[in-house]
Parts: structure tokens; sequence; C-alpha cells
């Protein structure tokens, strides 16, 4: 009997899954036990657009210190009231042009291969995004209370190389990973014309 109760629950989730609404740019999205609403936000003097948890807020100072401990960390860190799901963004002072996306992306993957074998990486790629292309990998990583995943993403902005990471505790991963691929799919790039 208890088994048939749980096949009847398993079914009932299901059901759940399906109608529940998993488009973050058409409203509350359910990841996990709690809905997120996700809004466009504009980064880097409005030229640089993506769609962010509403609830996600600039890192404080003294927690962004902690996390990222390396001099050079992100520019913007949104990140959750736990300070452990976050998305950044970073501008890198390195030539990037679009066509030359997929071989920036397959050096960084090697370079983080590299620095830390312990490193599992998933999958990885190039894809189209509003006609821009956006070069990615994800992997897991260990860390000092568990592992964590992460999702990095690299795309030409003004001839520049812009990074972008999804991260968050590696127990959470089901439940986010489509959706910060969904993030990255609203990721919009406004350039100036340079008429030269």
């Amino acid at each position: 009997m208890e088994y048939m109760d749980e096949k009847i629950l398993a079914v009932l989730n299901q059901a759940e899954k399906a109608n529940v609404p998993n488009n973050i740019s058409a409203g509350p999205v359910r990841v996990g036990n709690r809905f997120y609403e996700f809004e466009q936000q504009a980064f880097w003097e409005n030229k640089v657009h993506m769609f962010i948890p509403k609830d996600f807020e600039d890192m404080p100072e003294q927690q962004r210190a902690l996390k990222y401990p390396y001099e050079q960390r992100p520019q913007i860190i949104k990140s959750d009231e736990t300070g452990s799901i976050n998305f950044t963004l970073n501008r890198v002072d390195q030539d990037l042009q679009d066509q030359w996306v997929k071989q920036l992306t397959d050096g960084m993957k090697a370079m983080i291969k590299q620095a830390n074998p312990a490193n599992v990486f998933y999958t990885d790629g190039v894809e189209g995004v509003a006609e821009k292309q956006v070069g990615y990998f994800e992997f897991k990583s260990p860390a000092l209370d568990g592992f964590l995943y992460h999702l990095m993403f690299f795309f030409a902005f003004e001839g520049k190389m812009a990074m972008g990471t999804f991260c968050c505790p590696y127990a959470k991963y089901e439940e986010w990973r489509e959706i910060a691929f969904q993030v990255i799919r609203t990721l919009s790039v406004t350039e100036e014309d340079k008429g030269e």
C-alpha cells in the first residue's frame, strides 16, 4: 500500500510541475519550494540587460570580500538573502569579438580545469542570444562545506570580454540549472556603433 501511495504522490508531483509556469519572463516561477519573480535589470550604463530575480540584491561589501577573497572580484554580484545563490557580471580588459567567443570559452574552461583538477565539467557550447555569441560551460567544484555548481558565460561587449557566472550549492543545482540557462538567454547588449 505504501508503495502505491508513493507512486500516486510522484504522479501528483509531476502534474503539479507541469502546471507551474517556468518561463522567467512570463511571471513568477517556482524554484524549489518558493516562487521567484524575475525582472529585467540594466547594467553598465544601461547597455547590458538580463532578467534576474527581483529580490536578489547587491551583495554587501563584507560578504563579497569573504566569498571572493581575490582582488579581482566581479563588479556586479546579485545575490539571494543567504548569499549562497548568485549571478555575477564582470568586464575584463581583454579584446574579444563575437567570432572569438568559442575559442575564449574553450580556453577559460581549460584554464579552470588545470587550476583545479577536482572540478567536474558538464556541458559547454556557444549559443546565439539576441545577435550575440554567448559561450558557456558548467561545472561542479569542491567547497569548504560541500560542492558548488557554476555556470559561466562569456560574450563580447564594446570589443572587450564580459563574463558572467551563476553559482549555487550543488544540492540546489537541479532546481536552478534550467532557470540559470534561461537568465543567460534573456541577455541583451546595446552597443554604440563607432562610426569609424
